[in-house]
């Protein structure tokens, strides 16, 4: 979570709510880190978990990412849910619930659905707090 947690800060340079992953391979070596960059790249899936998971298939060489953890600081939002039920993550570790829109536990639990063909263990509340204090600190001024 410390990784992701410096990606997390490192969002708020461009603007970007402050949310970062790390991708931990089998080994738990990170082979892929994301934060949000929406606002950077203008782009609506910029998410932090997206932009991991694509820098791990990449250094991977697969888009099956059996055997890693996704280790996020924000429960991910459906979107989000969605690409790690795709990647075939197996685990993933969360700092803060999203209680507006998260998707792993809190509004939905997408993935651990019964009908899904693939269902991720959830690890909750590492760091919690320091997650959720960036997220405040950030949206304060916006309030």
């Amino acid at each position: 979570m410390v990784h992701a947690l410096e990606e997390a800060r490192a969002a708020l340079a461009t603007g970007d709510v402050p949310v970062g992953a790390v991708v931990l391979g089998p080994d738990g070596a990170v082979v892929g880190r994301g934060r949000n960059v929406r606002e950077a790249d203008v782009d609506p899936t910029g998410h932090a978990e997206v932009v991991a998971l694509r820098a791990a298939a990449t250094a991977l060489g697969t888009w099956r990412l059996d055997g890693c953890t996704l280790v996020v600081t924000l429960e991910p939002c459906l979107m989000c849910a969605g690409a790690v039920l795709q990647a075939r993550v197996p685990r993933l570790v969360l700092g803060a619930w999203d209680e507006k829109a998260g998707a792993c536990g809190s509004q939905w639990d997408v993935v651990r659905d019964r009908r899904a063909l693939h269902r991720v263990e959830v690890v909750a509340g590492v760091r919690a707090e320091e997650s959720a204090t960036l997220l405040r600190e950030f949206f304060r001024p916006h309030r």
